[in-house]
């Protein structure tokens, strides 16, 4: 259909300008592109990913990427972004994942390894029942505790308003404190980076039904093969541009302009104005405010997102001078370190089995990272340098040669009792605004997933105001 331009509207402006280079606007760029609409997409930084980028490490001249990134099975959006834009044949899917047992007391012991997997044929939720059962370190009332726990959250159904906490929760539900420590919370901190007295019943819920007991995949985890910078830098970028869309790095915006009730430009922070129809503001929420104009920024749809909480996630790259496990990744439980990759295993020849000596390199997450973010980062790394060294002791002989600890101090939005109500709906108050984030109201919390939905929901809308109309949002498993 022809498109009617507005008075002081030229044909070459664009039909939409998107703000931010995250995921949610990427995923936003991407819906209107595939429609038609033509898009520039504005980034202040000079690589695109935003929370989910890479970066070069100059001591090392290696792209890592500031933290590990996973999706799952149940991330059925972010799944179809990547099959959309050519990102899928750089994902992994893992059939089975190794939670390493806590450390024995006495330190006479090696942990135990636990393989984690579906069982063949076993409908969703008994699935994974033999994988609890094979958790070695938990006992039998551990584990019968655990699955009564699971069937109990599969059907609760929080109240809004519920300002219970999951770990209020796991206590009237009984919950023996080993199985609270060592399967709940490593559970739940990996997946929202909170402590379980701060996590809602709701956000816990969302974890392991959809994750773990809806359906036969959805559990399983899918990892990158290349590092992310190569991802939407290089591979999704190349999709935005043979699709039209204008993509402009290193372009920070001071402020959106509104005239006569509706959004007439975004101003750059060199005072350059871009026009368009419609935006989108896909910015963290921690930046969303200090961009609106000041006449809406108290509107109560709006107000409420600087009272969202954030929590950090830290990361430690570690460089050996040698492999020290040949497995891809593993959940590290009772310890410091939460999950642990091997950046060469799948990226590489890292996991082959030789008797060469070369270096290796490791990321090790710890999710909940407040405290870690108050140490020496130097600290930090003996820790955890010698919680691996105790977990695979032929490591012992490994050489560091270099180590590296990136703090994302807002990694992601605090899942508290009450912040879904805080979290505000794409359709601004504005009518030609969208706003996309993981912290807009996606049903889901702070995840690669999130993202995507919140782009594809303010696509939905803004494609409905142009007299586009377009179903994107996909259907969970």
């Amino acid at each position: 259909m022809p498109i009617v331009w507005r008075v002081g509207y030229s044909p070459n402006m664009s039909d939409v300008i998107v703000i931010g280079g995250g995921l949610a606007g990427l995923a936003a760029s991407v819906a209107l592109a595939r429609m038609g609409v033509k898009v520039t997409l504005l980034e202040s930084r000079p690589r695109l990913g935003g929370r989910a980028s890479s970066f070069e490490d100059a001591a090392t001249g290696e792209l890592i990427d500031n933290c590990q990134h996973v999706a799952m099975g149940c991330c059925t959006n972010f799944r179809h972004f990547c099959r959309v834009t050519g990102l899928a044949p750089y994902f992994r899917d893992e059939e089975q994942l190794t939670f390493v047992g806590p450390p024995d007391p006495s330190g006479r012991q090696l942990p135990e390894f636990c393989r984690f997997a579906a069982t063949p044929f076993v409908p969703a939720p008994f699935h994974l029942g033999r994988a609890l059962w094979g958790l070695g370190y938990l006992s039998l009332r551990d584990k019968c505790a655990i699955a009564r726990g699971l069937l109990s959250l599969r059907a609760a159904r929080p109240q809004h308003g519920d300002r219970t906490t999951i770990g209020e929760w796991l206590d009237r539900q009984r919950q023996p404190a080993n199985a609270i420590e060592y399967f709940w919370n490593v559970v739940l901190v990996s997946a929202l980076s909170e402590s379980l007295d701060r996590i809602s019943v709701a956000a816990a819920r969302k974890v392991f039904v959809d994750g773990f007991l809806t359906n036969r995949d959805g559990w399983k985890v899918s990892l990158p093969t290349v590092p992310l910078d190569e991802l939407y830098s290089g591979t999704l970028a190349q999709w935005l541009a043979a699709h039209g869309v204008e993509v402009r790095l290193k372009t920070g915006v001071e402020r959106l302009v509104m005239e006569g009730g509706a959004i007439s430009a975004v101003e750059l922070r060199n005072r350059e104005r871009l026009a368009a129809r419609q935006f989108v503001l896909a910015v963290t929420q921690q930046r969303a405010l200090s961009l609106l104009p000041e006449s809406i920024r108290n509107l109560p749809q709006l107000a409420t997102i600087e009272r969202l909480e954030t929590a950090p996630i830290a990361s430690v790259h570690l460089w050996f001078d040698r492999p020290i496990t040949l497995l891809p990744h593993a959940v590290l439980v009772g310890r410091l370190s939460q999950w642990g990759f091997n950046w060469g295993a799948g990226r590489g020849a890292w996991g082959e089995n030789t008797s060469r000596p070369r270096p290796s390199d490791y990321q090790v997450v710890i999710s909940n990272a407040r405290e870690m973010a108050e140490r020496p980062q130097a600290d930090v790394v003996a820790d955890v340098v010698a919680e691996l060294k105790a977990i695979w002791p032929w490591a012992a002989d490994a050489k560091l040669l270099h180590s590296r600890v990136v703090f994302e101090h807002h990694a992601v939005f605090s899942p508290l009792p009450g912040s879904e109500e805080l979290r505000p709906a794409q359709q601004s108050p504005i009518g030609n605004l969208q706003l996309a984030g993981d912290w807009t109201q996606t049903g889901w919390p702070a995840t690669m997933e999130g993202a995507v939905r919140s782009g594809f929901l303010a696509a939905e809308n803004l494609l409905t105001k142009i007299g586009r109309p377009a179903k994107w949002l996909q259907p969970d498993l």
